[in-house]
Parts: structure tokens; C-alpha cells; sequence
């Protein structure tokens, strides 16, 4: 069960960002929500959320600079980070699975149904 879970969305796009939302609310996540990457660094810092879910296109900080201070931090380098894009590229993957990255998914190619299963997934939730 995902009850007490909390995920941290870090999207631009607040329409994506307002469905994804609504899943994991309806999964039984709590949902924090920030618009770009300083805001989601603050978020993760306060709330140390159990799985963040990083869009890669962002104004000011990209999703790769904020995953490197994600995993910089020894109080968040342990927190899963699934990247979550359009830019699919072998290059892109690789570059995030390297930087520490859980998973890194294309949004056009899934549901958020199967985002939050691959959510419950990498956090052991049946």
C-alpha cells in the first residue's frame, strides 16, 4: 500500500503535472508538486520525499543538475529519482542511469498508470 509514501513531481507542464498528481493521490501517495528544479531542490532538502519523479526539461535548473545535487547530498542521495521526458535518446538514458537515476521513462510512450506502477515498483509497494 502506498499509504505514508510521499512523491515529489518536479514538472514544468502543470497539466502533466496535475495528472500525474491525481494518480499517485488515487494510488494513495501523498503528492508534493514543483514547477522547476531550484523548487523541487528545496522540496527534496524540507520534505525528503520517498521518490521523486524529475522532468529533464526545466527553466533555471535542469533535471540532470538537480539530480547531481540530489545524489551530491548525503541527507537525499539515497532517495530514488526516476527521470521522467520526451528526450528519449540512448545518450540521455545513459547519461541519467550514470548520474544515479532509478529509471528514466518517456512520457509519451506510457500511461500514468504504468509511471505509478514502475513507481511501486522501485519502492517495493504491491
Amino acid at each position: 500500500m502506498a499509504k505514508n509514501k510521499k512523491i515529489l513531481v518536479v514538472e514544468d507542464d502543470a497539466m502533466i503535472s496535475s495528472i500525474y498528481e491525481a494518480k499517485f493521490k488515487a494510488d494513495g501517495f501523498e503528492v508534493l508538486v514543483a514547477a522547476d528544479g531550484a523548487k523541487g531542490l528545496e522540496l527534496t532538502k524540507k520534505e525528503k520525499p520517498d521518490l521523486i519523479m524529475l522532468d529533464v526539461i526545466l527553466p533555471g535548473l535542469d533535471g540532470f543538475s538537480v539530480l547531481e545535487e540530489i545524489k551530491k547530498d548525503k541527507t537525499t542521495k539515497d532517495i530514488p529519482v526516476i527521470m521522467l521526458t520526451n528526450l528519449g535518446t540512448e545518450d540521455d538514458k545513459l547519461k541519467g542511469k550514470k548520474m544515479g537515476a532509478a529509471d528514466y521513462l518517456i512520457k509519451a510512450s506510457l500511461t500514468p498508470g504504468q509511471i505509478s506502477d514502475r513507481v511501486k515498483e522501485i519502492l517495493k509497494i504491491k
